[in-house]
């Protein structure tokens, strides 16, 4: 039944889209919205139809499927890239009412000169506007004013009409950000000055305290600190699992299937024809098996047994089969530059073939009809031992994080525990390493969790505060030993601390006040000699006595002032834009209401199963 389904798995998903479709008509299933029932989300009162919404999720599915080779496989993929589509939507209507709200417009004659002046990036790499394999502006222009293809047109008209308000709005924002000299030098000095100081530092975590923690103060503690301890949802399961463990018949299957293609390829044909017929690899093979550039010492990127053969092989030479966790690669080096190879590869997954693969199946189907889509929690258990199968431990799935079994992703178990009621078994689950179904044994909805599971943490948290009071007492201690010609070091030896020296700049302290700017900002304003009091830093408690100070020199910062200034500009734009986006969308009115779509849907097949 398994194969069968997968086979018509295509009609399935198509019959179920005309489903879904239908089912978005259904004036008295959306009532449940509000408002008018074919709106998926509204941003400031612009309502997005559902069919945009689809439309849009589609374009995106399609890129997804184009940048990694095959469509999403999972619903944890599929709820990503619906919910990059919402932010998109969001910032679209965001755009549009901000462009409104300034009068900021695209007029015909500024979208054609900006097409025959600055067009896409795509048409400046485009061989037939190039010279020389430089982009030819003048070709591009003689294009413009002869093509008669007006759905080119339009394309670039559409693409104007989105990019010049954009402009304009970065430019309305900053236009007037200016970089001073003053603050230039600044920023040069930051980076440039230097000092040279004593430092002696109380350490919290060196005290000892033992009074008692009061439940009282723990919740109290809790109660005003609630976002710190906030925790995704946690489920805990259970599983059985078929596994799809290739037999001795089925290695030797696919060490024949490697041998047939290689000698093919051996006959003289096209590597890249063969590579997208034959292999697996999804992602390269659509692209003849082009791994593009790897550098022979990369041992990252790719597994062991491949990286091992890549460094052997000539340019031109065709690789014996190479044997990985992921099946027979047959492997070629087009070029070699420096330490870095242009590679091709094939690869023959080592799949269940035949009586195997039946066997298996029906497994699989067995475990469907006594195991999945139950309420009783015994069910899985009856199964286990009816197939000879061994229950898992408890296994911890937090919520939307995907679950990985060994080597394997298990997936939309992280989407489902989180959908279902305690003790239900989940439908089978297709993976690579087998079929699985699950059971819910107890789940924790995200939140704050009760004092009794945070007891431990928020005591170590408070514990560490009372330790921060006994630091600072210390630290107050010896500031006031360290009275007007004590030498600094002695003193603090003398009561067990330590003193170390450092030279410093502002912006690239040393590791040991890498995460304390208030203290290094001090550092800079005592002059030699001085002494700071006590400082109350991020980690610990300090102490500063200046030693030196080496100023910048001003005549290398003159010298490079202009590029300087380009960067600081640069950023200080894009800061400033994001900023403010940030700022509209936080004041934005946002009802998003796929949630509720899908709920409905989720209610209206309930209802239809009962039926």
């Amino acid at each position: 039944m398994l194969r069968t389904m997968r086979s018509n798995a295509k009609w399935i998903f198509y019959i179920l889209a005309i489903a879904f479709i239908g089912w978005l008509g259904l004036s008295q299933v959306l009532g449940v919205l509000g408002g008018n029932p074919n709106v998926v989300l509204k941003v400031n009162g612009k309502e997005f139809p559902v069919t945009e919404y689809q439309q849009r999720v589609q374009i995106a599915s399609e890129q997804y499927r184009q940048q990694n080779g095959n469509a999403p496989v999972s619903r944890e993929e599929d709820e990503q890239i619906k919910d990059q589509v919402v932010n998109q939507m969001v910032q679209d209507a965001l755009l549009e009412q901000e462009y409104k709200r300034l009068g900021i417009r695209a007029s015909n004659e500024e979208i054609i000169d900006m097409a025959r002046n600055s067009p896409p990036p795509e048409i400046t790499r485009d061989p037939q506007f190039q010279t020389d394999s430089q982009f030819d502006l003048r070709k591009w222009q003689q294009f413009l004013a002869t093509t008669s293809d007006r759905n080119t047109l339009a394309q670039i008209e559409a693409i104007y009409r989105e990019q010049i308000p954009r402009i304009k709005l970065a430019q309305y924002l900053t236009s007037d950000v200016y970089v001073s000299d003053a603050k230039l030098w600044r920023i040069y000095r930051d980076q440039h000055d230097s000092v040279q100081v004593a430092t002696v530092a109380v350490s919290p975590y060196q005290m000892v305290d033992t009074s008692r923690v009061s439940d009282a103060e723990l919740s109290d503690y809790v109660k005003k600190h609630s976002d710190d301890f906030k925790q995704p949802g946690v489920a805990y399961v259970r599983y059985i699992e078929v596994p799809r463990t290739p037999n001795a018949a089925d290695s030797a299957a696919a060490r024949a299937h490697v041998a047939r293609v290689r000698a093919e390829l051996a006959r003289g044909v096209k590597f890249e024809d063969v590579a997208k017929r034959e292999s697996s690899d999804s992602g390269s093979g659509q692209r003849g098996g082009d791994l593009g550039w790897v550098k022979k010492n990369d041992n990252n990127t790719y597994v062991e047994p491949f990286m091992r053969a890549v460094r052997t092989l000539k340019v031109g030479q065709l690789s014996a089969p190479v044997q990985s966790q992921f099946g027979y690669h047959l492997i070629r080096i087009d070029q070699v530059k420096g330490d870095s190879v242009k590679v091709r590869h094939i690869l023959i997954p080592i799949e269940l073939q035949g009586a195997h693969l039946d066997q298996v199946e029906a497994r699989a189907d067995t475990l469907e009809r006594t195991a999945a889509e139950r309420t009783d929690p015994s069910a899985l258990d009856s199964a286990a031992t009816r197939m000879g199968l061994r229950i898992s431990p408890e296994t911890q799935i937090v919520e939307r994080q995907p679950l990985t079994v060994g080597d394997s992703r298990v997936p939309d178990v992280s989407v489902w525990a989180f959908e279902s009621a305690l003790g239900e078994t989940s439908p089978v689950i297709d993976a690579p390493s087998g079929y699985y179904v699950f059971r819910v044994d107890s789940l924790t909805p995200a939140g704050v969790p009760p004092l009794s599971q945070l007891r431990t943490r928020v005591t170590a948290v408070v514990r560490l505060d009372k330790q921060k009071q006994l630091a600072r007492v210390r630290a107050d201690s010896l500031a006031s030993a360290l009275r007007p010609g004590v030498d600094f070091t002695a003193t603090a030896k003398a009561r067990g601390f330590q003193v170390q020296r450092f030279a410093l700049t502002r912006i690239r302290p040393p590791s040991y006040l890498a995460g304390e700017p208030y203290v290094v900002g001090v550092a800079f304003g005592l002059h030699p000699g001085e002494r700071s009091g006590v400082l109350q830093g991020e980690n610990a408690y300090f102490i500063l006595e200046s030693l030196s100070r080496r100023l910048a020199d001003s005549t290398a910062w003159a010298a490079q002032k202009e590029t300087q200034r380009t960067q600081f500009r640069q950023a200080a734009e894009q800061a400033r834009i994001q900023q403010y986006m940030a700022g509209v969308r936080a004041q934005a009115k946002i009802v998003d209401r796929r949630k509720d779509l899908f709920k409905s849907q989720s209610a209206t097949d309930a209802a239809a199963a009962q039926q």
